[in-house]
């Protein structure tokens, strides 16, 4: 038996995580930060000594009895509290390469469904509408022009004391976008029965007005 999921997907920097904690604050859900769990995942695999050029198999060996969880906004990793350590610009970037591989997909898929189990959520990410929850009780795909989602990105690492310039944070954007979308695996598209949010002239009120006046 499954809680109701409100499945927000979207390309990097069009403000979903911001906008899923405040959604799921108001509805009194859960939040489930699918980004960071790949995060995670990607830094495990980086501490495993995995590439992107190393084989599923050896991919999936890395991920045998290993825990992840994302629990009251904060990241656990075998037991251990790693949501500053993903918050990095490699991190994010590793994140987005090992995402497209079948056995980090197929070992999330289960994780991501588990959360579900335990009540209502609302679950943000890049296949939530199409794979993962695409029985949503509400779906929604924000997006944004690239230039904003490039500010985004550059302010919101900025803050976190990233060392990065706007240019960085625009091509960081547009690998993500070519990588997200052209991927083999549950490329990031928006589902037939999402509605759509550009977000790029919205303020932070308006897109979550927007969205729950449509559940």
């Amino acid at each position: 038996m499954m809680g109701r999921v409100v499945a927000i997907d979207g390309p990097s920097g069009a403000g979903k995580s911001t906008v899923s904690r405040l959604v799921a604050d108001k509805l009194g859900f859960a939040y489930l930060d699918t980004g960071a769990l790949y995060r995670a995942i990607a830094l495990h695999l980086r501490e495993k000594g995995l590439t992107p050029e190393s084989g599923d198999a050896g991919i999936g060996a890395a991920l045998k009895d290993t825990e992840v969880h994302f629990r009251d906004g904060r990241v656990f990793l075998n037991g251990a509290d790693v949501s500053d350590a993903i918050r990095t610009t490699e991190a994010g970037h590793y994140a987005s390469v090992f995402s497209a591989r079948k056995p980090v997909r197929d070992f999330l898929f289960s994780v991501q469904r588990d959360a579900a189990a335990h009540g209502d959520i609302v679950a943000e990410g890049r296949d939530m509408t199409t794979v993962v929850f695409h029985d949503a009780w509400g779906k929604f795909y924000l997006d944004a022009s690239e230039a904003g989602r490039a500010e985004r990105r550059y302010l919101q690492l900025q803050q976190k004391g990233a060392a990065i310039t706007p240019e960085e944070a625009l091509r960081d954007v547009r690998e993500r976008d070519i990588r997200d979308s052209r991927r083999d695996i549950a490329p990031l598209k928006r589902a037939a029965d999402a509605i759509y949010l550009d977000t790029t002239d919205m303020d932070l009120e308006e897109v979550i007005s927007a969205i729950l006046s449509s559940l």
